[in-house]
């Protein structure tokens, strides 16, 4: 299975998508995934941001035809799976195709795209207002098929929560929260869903990259190794690769290795895979930087180091904003890019440039209530305090938990629109419940004091 083929019907997909010929689009993702089956960033993910924007636009659930051919008969996993991704992208809030997707997805080891559409799956069934038991069920089941015991423990949780005399699956609990704990400890742990893999040790040195902390000789090791491939295979995988164990070195010579090979591959082929890798690769750069200085400024509050500081975050500022800029020009239908490029302009007070990127991105369910509260933001310094208010109050609304970060930011935005339109009652309310909940966050105490000083009763 090749992801450079796969490749060739995603990007077509992409022109397709833009000229709104949804439906051809649909057909040439799910051609690449028969190509590719776990290629999660460049297949599955742009396809359910597509059927979003489609359900947008009115795009018709499938038909009773289409049902009867993709849901009947014998047919293997991965027929299974682009069936299921069929349905759903036609009709993209039935769980149930989404369910078929994950069960299709364990059964084929396409491991990444069944964590995907897992979480997803999760997330929607644990905001929903009457959760499916046997949501919970099959997930606990796939999680643990998949070894990710981790997730499969708060799946198997939130069932025993529905059913707490389940004793069966209470004991159940038991054995998964045992086998979490050698996972995190790593006890006895030998394979992890790479068999499939000819040279498992090469493999392994390059799934090693990941981790935070490697050691100079390992990454040293983990170039040449990169290096090699790249030498027998110059494909855009191994190119990438080889610019990551590059970057690893964290070494200002090969920081110029990285700019010289992505740039030339860019240059040479024109995929936007190497700029936008360099653009990342830079932004991570950057705010380690910015780290390692504010880490000298605890132990120094030098003028020097600030004024370094200062640079390096409008620096990052910069890059951060053309990088997103370019990403969502080339992924125009990848909602976390509008999402992102959007976050960048509001930092730089571009509000008018940012708010339809929000609006854009609230499309996406998972993007949905932190893009509706930014939007506010906007509004909100713009001086359009109703119109901030509004937004604010519907983000509370549609957010299913209210004891999240994301959640205690939108209701302290809402009470700074409303200090700001000149209701203080209405803020000092708020700002009350906050403080019950979290009484260190941010300046909500003082700004209750400041308040009540003023002789403000909530």
């Amino acid at each position: 299975m090749s992801l450079e083929k796969a490749r060739a019907f995603f990007t077509r997909a992409e022109e397709v998508a833009s000229a709104d010929n949804f439906d051809y689009a649909i057909e040439l993702y799910l051609e690449g995934i028969r190509q590719c089956p776990d290629a999660l960033e460049d297949g599955h993910a742009p396809l359910r941001r597509l059927a979003l924007i489609r359900q947008g636009k009115g795009g018709k659930k499938p038909s009773m035809l289409e049902k009867a051919k993709r849901l009947s008969g014998k047919k293997t996993p991965l027929d299974q799976l682009i069936n299921a991704e069929y349905m759903l992208a036609k009709d993209p809030d039935n769980l149930s195709y989404a369910e078929n997707m994950l069960k299709a997805c364990v059964a084929g080891g396409y491991t990444r795209t069944a964590d995907w559409i897992a979480q997803l799956i999760f997330d929607a069934n644990r905001a929903s207002s009457k959760p499916s038991f046997a949501t919970y069920i099959l997930l606990k089941d796939s999680y643990a098929k998949l070894q990710m015991f981790s997730k499969a423990v708060a799946a198997c949780q939130h069932a025993v929560e529905l059913k707490p005399n389940d004793d069966p699956l209470r004991d159940e609990l038991r054995d998964l929260s045992a086998n979490m704990t050698m996972e995190k400890g790593q006890y006895g742990k030998t394979a992890d869903f790479r068999g499939s893999i000819k040279d498992k040790e090469v493999q392994d040195r390059l799934h090693n990259q990941d981790q935070t902390i490697k050691s100079s000789e390992y990454r040293e090791k983990a170039v040449q190794e990169a290096r090699r491939l790249v030498q027998q295979s110059a494909t855009v995988t191994n190119v990438l690769q080889l610019a990551q164990a590059l970057a690893d070195l964290d070494t200002e010579e090969s920081w110029t290795d990285v700019v010289r090979l992505l740039q030339g591959a860019y240059e040479k082929s024109k995929d936007f895979s190497f700029k936008r890798k360099l653009g990342e690769l830079e932004i991570r750069r950057l705010k380690e930087q910015l780290r390692q200085v504010h880490r000298q400024l605890q132990q120094k509050n030098e003028e020097g180091l600030k004024s370094r500081f200062q640079a390096l975050a409008a620096r990052l500022d910069r890059t951060e904003l053309e990088h997103y800029r370019l990403c969502q020009e080339n992924y125009p239908t990848d909602y976390k890019m509008k999402y992102e490029y959007a976050r960048c302009l509001l930092k730089a007070h571009r509000f008018d440039e940012a708010i339809p990127l929000f609006q854009d991105a609230q499309r996406d369910p998972r993007l949905r209530i932190a893009s509706m509260n930014k939007a506010g933001i906007c509004f909100l310094l713009k001086g359009w305090y109703d119109d901030a208010i509004d937004l604010f109050q519907e983000a509370i609304k549609q957010n299913p938990t209210q004891e999240t970060e994301l959640a205690k930011d939108v209701r302290y935005n809402l009470a700074r629109a409303y200090e700001a339109s000149g209701k203080p009652e209405e803020a000092l309310h708020i700002y009350r419940k906050l403080a019950q909940l979290d009484f260190n966050y941010k300046d909500v105490s003082q700004r209750i004091d400041k308040l009540r000083t003023k002789g403000h009763n909530a």
